[in-house]
């Protein structure tokens, strides 16, 4: 039987905030007393204007406009218009709170600290937005980020949409190919960048690819470069350099925030990028703030006496879903350097030293604690941490296991998943929701998930397409460089009319849970039986003596077999003993189709700058097909270590 591994108590099923929100449905008459998340979730798919609309007032969203029309076009996906009478602003929703409260507290891997307050939030975005302004920046205009995740990055961006221009952002960590990649797409006006950042010990050094990208992009009017690895960094080899410092209008103290449609975009994000040039996809201002506040306040149960930490580079989109937790007025904490720093600590300790309450990482962290043998349970206080929340990859039962066994007993483990298509989450977690192994909660409000077969059948218990039936706020606006909308199109909805298939191969479990499998891209096809790439790895990091593993489907005389890499501990090596112990932990806990039929053990396993494992560039590397774009990778290298190995050859 499976039983939860962990229920809210009483008390904090009465401090909800989604208890009052749902209180507040019921007291309407549009819900009984006392309905459940999943009768609510049923509502917001039935009732979704009303639902929206009473987002609206619970986040207290600030709009010059609101109107009284909440849905146009309400039977189109995509082309349903959300809020089409509102006129709002992303950045003055996100500086309501102007008082002396911590809005961000910035951590550097060296040890640096730096606390900056909602008030000295506002007047430095009030400061570089009068800057940019002089310089003609308009709404619509681009401005772009090769920023570490430090406070002047969060300045930059709300700087930006107080205007009503787009922000783009990637981590330092990108090669120049890949920089342009991105941002020589959008052509933006405005420059951000540091003359370096700190990782895993090491000070790495930006100027040169920051004179790169200048110089290669004729657009740019200017390149604030930020001091951060030295006080006074030599800018003089690059196009239109200014330092940070001297580009703060200081004379200016208030802040004109632009009146913008609902869906003015605000943000450029990109595809991995791992199979071609990444799609530029484009986010609307209206659509990711009434999502984001829904999901923070509601299903995270963010308050503003809270602080929230996500581990996160400006590379992914959970820093831009980080930052919107400013809306809530709660603390956020910024780190920026290796998450295994200070013998793989930095991250635990911060959990103290600054009272975290909601720590935000990815399932591969996670599972690297364990394997390291860490306890926070017993080496750190952990007093205020109340909430755990993992996305990026599936998280492995043992994984669950673990959270509650080694890390905190009483703690709400929330696995989320969506990406960077919605900005957002599909499903996620919940706060009056017990956590079951291996079980994303529960299905977000408002978002009409299912589970298909490719008949576009429902499913229920059985694995399947995940897919999106109604239309919902966070749809972007489109790809950038799309003017008649066929990319978009084709990237989401040309298997199902008017249905958003989004690419996780998943089931819905008999308590309304989710489970993803993997990527449906990445799904393995032996014998013509679909299996999730998630279901080995779940298994294999059962064996402690493996660290990660990839697994793949290689073509093997007119059929797919399984094949599985795994990197091991130090010392280890792949004896027949140990890989026989790998396929009986795979047979004994799913069926024979999931037993490899080949095992290698490699140096190193390719991931994004992200770190997620990249299956399909494994794959085509092992068919002797081309990688398109590797400078979207964290180590391409690792890729060399798959070709032509003699164990999967004829």
């Amino acid at each position: 039987m499976n039983n939860p591994l962990w229920r809210p108590s009483e008390a904090r099923l009465a401090a909800a905030n989604l208890t009052e929100f749902t209180q507040g449905i019921s007291d309407t008459g549009a819900l009984p007393a006392g309905a459940d998340y999943h009768a609510l979730h049923r509502w917001t798919l039935a009732h979704p204007e009303a639902f929206w609309s009473a987002v609206w007032d619970y986040g207290e969203i600030i709009a010059s406009e609101r109107g009284n029309v909440v849905l146009q076009e309400g039977d189109r996906l995509p082309g349903a218009r959300w809020f089409p009478q509102a006129r709002l602003n992303f950045a003055e929703n996100l500086l309501r709170r102007r008082d002396d409260h911590p809005a961000l507290v910035g951590l550097l891997e060296n040890g640096s600290r730096r606390e900056i307050s909602y008030a000295e939030l506002y007047r430095e975005v009030a400061s570089l937005a009068a800057k940019l302004r002089s310089l003609g920046v308009q709404p619509g205009d681009r401005v772009a980020g090769f920023m570490p995740n430090i406070p002047e990055t969060v300045i930059a961006m709300l700087a930006t949409a107080s205007i009503g221009a787009l922000w783009s952002s990637c981590s330092p960590d990108f090669g120049i190919n890949g920089v342009m990649d991105r941002f020589g797409q959008i052509a933006p006006k405005v420059l951000f960048a540091a003359d370096g950042y700190f990782y895993n010990g090491k000070t790495c050094d930006s100027l040169a690819r920051v004179a790169e990208i200048a110089e290669q992009i004729d657009s740019i009017e200017a390149a604030v470069v930020v001091p951060l690895v030295s006080p006074t960094p030599d800018i003089s080899g690059i196009r239109e350099a200014v330092a940070y410092p001297d580009f703060l209008d200081r004379s200016a103290t208030d802040l004109a925030f632009e009146q913008l449609p609902f869906d003015h975009p605000l943000y450029i994000m990109y595809s991995s990028g791992t199979t071609g040039v990444p799609k530029c996809i484009v986010h609307g201002a209206g659509g990711t703030l009434v999502q984001h506040i829904k999901e923070h306040r509601l299903l995270v149960d963010l308050k503003p006496d809270d602080v929230f930490f996500y581990f996160t580079t400006c590379g992914w989109m959970m820093w831009n879903w980080l930052v919107s937790g400013l809306a809530t007025g709660a603390t956020l904490v910024l780190f920026d350097g290796s998450p295994f720093a200070g013998k793989g600590r930095v991250l635990l300790d911060a959990i103290d030293s600054e009272g975290i309450s909601v720590f935000g990482t990815s399932a591969r962290f996670i599972a690297a604690l364990e394997k390291a043998g860490h306890k926070p349970m017993h080496s750190h206080r952990l007093e205020r941490l109340r909430a755990i929340l993992s996305t990026g990859s599936p998280l492995s039962h043992e994984s669950f296991r673990y959270i509650y066994r080694d890390f905190k007993e009483d703690v709400c483990l929330s696995s989320i998943s969506g990406g960077t298509d919605i900005l957002s989450c599909f499903v996620g977690g919940c706060p009056t929701l017990p956590v079951y192994i291996g079980e994303i909660q529960a299905p977000g409000l408002g978002m009409a998930v299912e589970i298909w077969d490719d008949e576009g059948h429902p499913l229920q218990g059985e694995k399947g397409e995940l897919v999106c039936t109604a239309p919902f706020p966070c749809c972007p606006v489109g790809f950038w460089n799309d003017p008649d909308g066929s990319k978009f199109h084709s990237a989401y909805f040309d298997t199902w009319p008017n249905v958003w298939a989004h690419g996780d191969y998943g089931e819905i479990t008999e308590h309304g849970g989710v489970i993803i499998h993997g990527r449906s891209d990445a799904v393995l096809n032996p014998g013509g039986v679909r299996i999730g790439t998630a279901e080995i790895y779940r298994q294999v990091e059962r064996v402690p003596e493996v660290l990660e593993s990839v697994v793949i489907g290689q073509q093997w005389r007119d059929d797919v077999r399984v094949v599985l890499f795994v990197t091991l501990r130090e010392g280890v090596t792949l004896s027949a003993d140990l890989q026989a112990r790998i396929r009986q932990s795979i047979r004994e806990n799913t069926t024979p189709r999931h037993v490899p039929a080949v095992i290698v053990a490699v140096a190193d396993i390719p991931r994004t700058l992200s770190g997620k494992i990249v299956e399909l560039a494994v794959r085509n590397v092992v068919h002797d097909q081309p990688v398109k774009n590797t400078d979207a990778l964290a180590n391409p290298e690792a890729l060399e270590l798959f070709r032509n190995l003699p164990q999967l050859q004829a």
